[in-house]
């Protein structure tokens, strides 16, 4: 099964730079590096940097990975847990999204023109809502959830707080999704950043005013 997962995590680590090398010949000697909050190109460079993208993501991938999965071993709070499917799970799919974000936004240099907010924002809906659906069954350590004082410090605290968490960023990862189809430029980003901040501000509260009211 080790092996199995670490060939999955390589060819998803490969894709982007397979789909970089396919668009490469018929790339311009000029493309672009950066897409502006309207989803048009403001930075350029050679072409060469078409492999500049898959590159990062492919090493924060594998960076990921290795440390979720070996959470138990360097996280004090994990020392005593045995089961680590979880976190295994949870490696993987961000492998996948990173995979994919290098995939979209590399698709997005390669045609010029597209709109890629449409693209991009609709992708991080979907990642927010498949991590909203891990929070719940996070356990309580230092690398991966809320990791306020109040969490770490009491694990009930931990256990509600991600428990509401799944809940919101399902529900905020779907209106993430369908606003991001529906929404162009300023108004998708406006949108998507309003639900991250509703997203991040909600647990935090709630486990603040559980710790306050001491009720775990």
């Amino acid at each position: 099964m080790k092996i199995t997962r670490i060939l999955v995590v390589s060819m998803l680590i490969i894709i982007p730079f397979g789909y970089a090398f396919y668009v490469y010949p018929s790339l311009p000697n000029t493309i672009p590096t950066h897409f502006n909050l309207e989803g048009a190109a403001d930075a350029w460079g050679d072409k060469e940097t078409i492999y500049l993208l898959p590159a990062i993501m492919g090493f924060t991938s594998l960076i990921t990975y290795l440390l979720l999965s070996n959470l138990k071993s360097i996280d004090p709070k994990r020392a005593g847990k045995s089961n680590d499917s979880q976190y295994k799970k949870m490696a993987l799919y961000l492998v996948v999204f990173l995979s994919a974000l290098s995939l979209v936004i590399t698709y997005g240099t390669a045609h010029q023109g597209i709109r890629i907010e449409q693209l991009l924002f609709p992708l991080l809906g979907l990642f927010f809502a498949g991590f909203g659906s891990f929070m719940s069954k996070v356990k309580q350590n230092y690398f991966a959830g809320f990791r306020l004082p109040w969490t770490l410090d009491n694990e009930a605290n931990w256990n509600a707080t991600h428990k509401l968490a799944g809940k919101i960023w399902m529900i905020g990862g779907a209106l993430q999704f369908l606003s991001g189809l529906i929404l162009e430029g300023q108004w998708a980003f406006g949108m998507f950043i309003t639900l991250v901040v509703f997203m991040l501000a909600v647990p935090t509260i709630y486990s603040y005013l559980l710790f306050r009211r001491g009720m775990v």
